[in-house]
């Protein structure tokens, strides 16, 4: 690996290409596993390699397997049993991916769950998914979960709809346990009733790549979360191209301050460290400070984060204190991240391997990020195009394992290379459905597999996405069309501002009007007539945003992994809008 001092832009070129060609020599042809047949391998070739580190607590590859092996076993006693349904609610913990390495063994489904919902969203999710099993940790530092299941379990709407039939919790709290709780030690001593013989004949029983592995709750960032089927082989396939795409080297330390059970970190992090033997650093939740403090101690070549993250990172006054050199690359993905934060983080950081991506749980994480090396206003404009797949790709999507196309948003007619449109996918890792809905599924995804992302953008001449926005988030200002992204872009270009988030709201006068959000740099002081001002010189007449609302860093409406819910803006705004008009 060229050290930063010496990096020149051929000596990268080639240590990527050699990267990639090294990874994808490990195999002849794609093997099609399941995810513990996968791991087996993974923690057969680097057993004493360290996998997974928490705040406090670390594991090897090799203690994985054999966390994952015991799992298996209680399970197995649990009752659990081939297709069940087994629910994870837990924060980060170095026993996560021996559980989801575990439900693999036995042929089980396994459902991670957002551990900052809501007793009611918990309610919605542990019924429609038909969990019978369900893993938790007790409590979060923000959420008492056993508080809130056990209230759950006391409801008679639960009781009749729930297909839970066991309840296994980790304690890590000082209050005491509902008894209809199987604590964690008394879950782990019934490994000790199940035979190797009879654990590897279920396992020998449950090695079918192409049957769901994985359900996936959307975010909740546009509403209702539904669930996302994918099998074992999307997954592998998806963290796969990962590797290929980035050219992750071999023992890369990957610090990633992103939850476990989210698509974002289970594919980019958890499944990729694990084709490479790489250690993922992943604290449970996210501070400037402590994220300095983790990637000095542990040495972090990579960071997986969002912007929400990025600018307090780069913000920080003890930013140049700690010894961050081990960095070289970055991925920024979620939301757009402006030019000047990017060459911020390049300055700072000494980066030379940066990109952005996108995707959603439909696609087993992301479908497309950026090339390696490409100009800052590429990565600023374009989102990306199809993942590098190796022998995981197909020929007939050009070696990657997806490609897209824009469709008329109206009609779904397939629009000339080059138009604005829906942007629609299919291929390898592209999921076929959503969990017991199947008029929702029948909405977004054809006969031929495409499925439509919700998403206006279009395909530049090199195959690179420019996402315009979501389709629910375009809106008609006096019958012309508006993306909020194109107005975020213009007014984030402020040196004042510091975020922004543009959605459209009802109008009397013009149908809809454009509302921002505005979050200003520390110590600045803005006007609403500056934005204004600001915005002409940008935007057309109409684009200008009507309202302008200045917010604080705390005021913003997130999901975990810090995509800002902009159906909670559109609340907030017609709760202001409505006392203005009082």
């Amino acid at each position: 690996m060229p050290t930063k001092d010496n990096a020149t832009e051929s000596t990268i070129t080639e240590d990527i290409s050699a990267r990639r060609a090294t990874l994808d020599a490990r195999f002849n042809n794609w093997p099609r596993n399941t995810i513990s047949t996968h791991f087996y391998q993974a923690c057969s070739t680097y057993p004493e390699r360290m996998y997974i580190q928490t705040d406090n607590n670390s594991i090897t590859y090799k203690e994985t397997w054999e966390l994952a092996k015991n799992y298996a076993k209680a399970l197995i006693n649990l009752g659990v049993r081939r297709r069940d349904h087994v629910a994870i609610l837990m924060e980060n913990d170095v026993v996560y991916p021996a559980i989801m390495i575990a439900c693999s063994m036995v042929g089980a489904v396994f459902i991670p769950i957002n551990t900052m919902l809501s007793k009611n969203e918990l309610k919605y999710i542990l019924t429609q998914s038909d969990a019978r099993y369900l893993i938790m940790h007790q409590a979060t530092k923000n959420n008492p979960l056993a508080v809130s299941v056990t209230a759950l379990l006391n409801e008679e709407y639960f009781k009749e709809e729930t297909q839970l039939q066991e309840i296994v919790c980790l304690p890590n709290h000082d209050e005491l346990l509902d008894d209809r709780f199987l604590p964690w030690e008394k879950f782990c001593k019934k490994a000790e009733l199940i035979t190797d013989e009879k654990w590897q004949e279920r396992w020998n029983a449950s090695r079918y790549p192409d049957e769901v592995g994985a359900i996936i709750y959307t975010s909740g960032s546009t509403g209702t979360p539904k669930g996302v089927m994918l099998t074992d082989d999307m997954l592998l396939r998806s963290s796969y191209s990962t590797c290929m795409s980035r050219a992750i080297e071999d023992g890369r330390v990957t610090f990633a301050p992103l939850p476990f059970y989210h698509c974002y970190n289970l594919i980019e992090g958890i499944f990729a460290m694990s084709f490479v033997g790489g250690l993922l650093v992943a604290p449970r939740s996210f501070s400037p400070l402590s994220a300095m403090e983790m990637i000095e101690k542990y040495q972090a070549n990579d960071f997986l984060l969002v912007p929400t993250m990025l600018v307090p990172f780069l913000n920080h006054p003890k930013l140049t204190d700690y010894d961050l050199s081990s960095l070289f690359a970055m991925w920024c993905g979620a939301a757009p991240a402006p030019i000047p934060v990017w060459k911020k983080a390049i300055e700072l950081l000494g980066l030379t391997e940066i990109i952005t991506g996108y995707g959603q749980s439909e696609v087993a994480s992301s479908g497309v990020t950026t090339e390696l090396g490409i100009s800052l206003e590429t990565l600023t404009t374009r989102v990306g195009r199809p993942k590098l797949g190796g022998v995981s790709g197909l020929p007939e999507f050009n070696g990657s394992n997806v490609e897209y196309k824009t469709v008329d948003i109206e009609t779904r007619e397939t629009l000339p290379h080059g138009s604005v449109g829906e942007l629609a996918v299919r291929g390898t890792t592209v999921s076929h459905g959503y969990y017991k809905k199947p008029e929702e599924t029948a909405k977004v995804i054809d006969k031929d597999g495409w499925l439509l992302t919700g998403d206006v953008g279009r395909l530049d001449e090199k195959a690179y996405i420019e996402l315009i926005g979501r389709t629910k988030d375009i809106y008609k200002v006096s019958g012309e069309l508006v993306s909020p992204r194109e107005v975020e872009e213009a007014i984030s270009k402020h040196p004042m501002v510091d975020q922004v988030a543009v959605i459209g709201v009802p109008d009397s006068l013009t149908t809809e009007a454009g509302a921002a959000f505005i979050e200003l740099k520390a110590g600045e002081d803005c006007k609403r007539k500056d934005i204004l001002s600001w915005c002409t010189d940008y935007l057309a007449r109409f684009k200008v945003p009507r309202h302008i609302w200045f917010i604080e860093t705390t005021e913003w409406p997130l999901t975990s992994t810090g995509k800002v819910q902009k159906f909670r803006l559109k609340e907030i705004a017609e709760e202001r809008l409505a006392t203005r008009n009082k």
